[in-house]
């Protein structure tokens, strides 16, 4: 609804094109005179903006808009929100008074943000109520006392937002396996996908049969590779390099030829928009029968790909010939990152089977860390580590590790960047992955920050050098992780546009994401457009521009929600694991003094486990010992006590 919304208040929407569920909406529209037809499109009207409800603890309300580059959020006096709650997706009208800041009145509420509430079942007062798992507060469940009583308390269920009728029973709180459910009914995603997209997707079959496919480029006869984490089922990208002719091949798994514009997975696949990996399983943005079978690039299969053929000059490194290629490719070998970078380390350790295809991962290797040192000049190099969660059989926390980036990770990466950079080349309006400078005040807030803990860098408008300078100081303190951490969080998030304004963590002028479409529908969605563009296909490539400007703001939005729920699965599993610790001491590490501070423990088997200090008084990066007082497994909150300030 959002692409519907944001298209009708900037290029308009064509009679024409309208669906049946548009058609009544834009009924309702007319009757309020929000929207204005001339010859047979339909827009706007001035006065009138489509945005999204926050609501501060005040009761105010704030119109976020969905287009426009205005730089406040509209004010929403708690009398002008109409009914309207935080997340709301609504049409409001301007308000217009002298001297004061722009306000807006709800005049439409166009979709609800929570059609359903997450909530446990407790004992109040001799009642069953249910507990609302995001704000902890009571809830009125719509059904017999009689019913309620023959539920275990600390049942999970999901509810009518509207109604509070009980829509489905997840289990129970006490089982470890209910996290992933309440993580994912919390954002409102699903595992299962509709019976028409899992037939639409076994329709395809096991394998390719390359004879049916006589006008594309037969790349079989390459020595092909793939190399990801051990756990991965869905291969994305593979690699092959031409040292003789210094030309780096990347084959993308070609999902585009498989899910089809507007059909039953397509539909699915642009509403999660991306999948969702936790410790133990994956929830895929795309059937199984596709993600891990026929667009997956296994090793001893051909498969369908989308090809950059890059051809590299010697001494620049720069590319002198880019060729994007409809191709069949036939992978030899699937290799983990451990295995490359016990090669990288000793090539003597490759077997004689694996020593054809390795024979070009060495010189590769050379290429990408010169292409990496070159890139460094304009862009950053963030640590970047993530924790890995162990499980057992039940869903049980057992320990977790810090993965960090390793040199097969910075192999593949720096293929993957040249592919991209490639791939925006193509067009000037479309579907780009941008990230902006950060704000200046944001600047200056890291530069207080970090003055705390002695780390003092004179502001410069060159905001790259600045960086740079800060990233050397806290190496040498041995901080460099969290400073890393601070620096990230002073940078705009990455996002996806229609116009390019390019890509500063980078340091690239020009980058889109063309590497991923098994698992991000922007990588599917930007396959399309350049398959019309050389194809020269004029009338298909301005359907899909069309359409883009509006879908680039859904799917960054699908991105951050996606990213929510991994994160909330992490704290549910650190939150049932300090359950179990609650009056034992660990160490831990400030990594934010403000007003509700919060740690990090530094336990030996358990990283990355965030806790929120019951005490005030404390500074940034302070070493401290807490107790653990109480864990929250339904909020999935750990709070704790400082018994100890430890001297550095």
């Amino acid at each position: 609804m959002k692409e519907f919304l944001i298209k009708l208040a900037t290029t308009g929407v064509k009679e024409k094109d309208l669906l049946k569920k548009d058609r009544e909406l834009i009924r309702e529209l007319s009757l309020i005179k929000a929207v204005k037809k001339k010859k047979d499109i339909y827009r706007l009207s001035s006065k009138f903006r489509a945005g999204i409800i926050d609501v501060a603890k005040n009761g105010t309300g704030y119109l976020e808009l969905l287009h426009g580059k205005a730089k406040k959020d509209l004010l929403i006096e708690r009398r002008d929100l109409n009914g309207a709650t935080k997340g709301d997706l609504v049409i409001a009208k301007r308000v217009f008074a002298k001297g004061s800041r722009p306000k807006a009145k709800v005049i439409y509420i166009v979709e609800k943000k929570f059609l359903t509430t997450i909530v446990y079942t407790d004992e109040k007062n001799g009642r069953v109520v249910g507990i609302n798992i995001k704000t902890e507060m009571a809830v009125d469940i719509a059904a017999s006392s009689k019913s309620l009583k023959k539920l275990p308390l600390g049942t999970v269920l999901k509810l009518d937002s509207q109604t509070n009728a009980v829509l489905e029973v997840l289990g129970v709180l006490d089982d470890p396996k209910i996290d992933e459910k309440i993580s994912l009914a919390l954002y409102n995603k699903k595992e299962e996908f509709s019976k028409e997209a899992e037939a639409e997707a076994k329709s395809h079959g096991d394998f390719v049969d390359k004879s049916m496919y006589p006008e594309r480029i037969d790349l079989t006869n390459l020595p092909f590779c793939t190399i990801d984490p051990p756990t991965a089922k869905d291969f994305d990208d593979a690699i092959y390099f031409d040292e003789k002719n210094f030309t780096l091949y990347v084959a993308i798994a070609d999902v585009s030829e498989y899910v089809f514009s507007m059909g039953a997975i397509d539909k699915e696949a642009k509403e999660r928009g991306f999948s969702i990996y936790f410790p133990h399983k994956a929830i895929p943005m795309l059937p199984r029968a596709l993600s891990e079978n026929i667009c997956s690039l296994k090793p001893n299969e051909d498969r369908l790909t989308f090809t950059f053929k890059i051809t590299l000059d010697k001494e620049s490194l720069e590319p002198v010939k880019e060729e994007l290629l409809e191709s069949i490719i036939h992978s030899k070998r699937r290799f983990t990152y451990d295995e490359i970078d016990k090669y990288l380390q000793n090539p003597k350790t490759a077997s004689k089977d694996d020593q054809k295809i390795l024979s070009y991962i060495l010189p590769l290797y050379e290429v990408t860390k010169k292409l990496r040192e070159k890139r460094l000049k304009k862009g950053f190099d963030f640590e970047n580590s993530e924790i890995r969660m162990e499980l057992d059989e039940n869903q049980n926390l057992i320990k977790t590790t810090i993965e960090k980036e390793t040199p097969s990770h910075a192999l593949i990466e720096d293929c993957m960047l040249l592919a991209n950079k490639a791939a925006a080349k193509y067009f000037k309006q479309g579907i780009f992955r941008t990230h902006e400078k950060p704000d200046l005040d944001k600047i200056q807030e890291l530069l207080d920050d970090l003055a705390v803990i002695g780390i003092f860098a004179e502001f410069t408008s060159d905001i790259h050098q600045l960086i740079v300078n800060i990233q050397k100081k806290a190496k040498d303190l041995n901080l460099e992780e969290h400073v890393g951490k601070l620096l990230i969080r002073a940078q705009k998030q990455a996002k996806y546009t229609f116009e390019n304004i390019g890509h500063f963590g980078l340091g690239f002028d020009k980058y889109t994401h063309f590497t991923s479409p098994i698992r991000r529908y922007s990588d599917l969605t930007l396959h399309r457009l350049l398959k019309a563009i050389i194809r020269k296909d004029k009338k298909r490539e301005n359907f899909i521009l069309e359409n883009l400007e509006p879908l680039t703001v859904k799917i960054s939005e699908l991105e951050r929600e996606s990213a929510k729920v991994e994160w909330d699965f992490m704290d549910r599993k650190y939150a049932r694991w300090a359950k179990a610790k609650e009056g034992e001491i660990f160490e831990a590490i400030i990594v934010d003094p403000q007003k509700n501070p919060i740690a990090i423990l530094e336990d030996e088997n358990i990283k990355g486990c965030r806790i929120f200090l019951l005490d005030e008084d404390v500074e940034l990066f302070q070493k401290v010992k807490v107790k653990i007082v109480i864990s929250n497994i339904a909020s999935a909150k750990i709070f704790a006590k400082i018994v100890e300030r430890v001297d550095v």
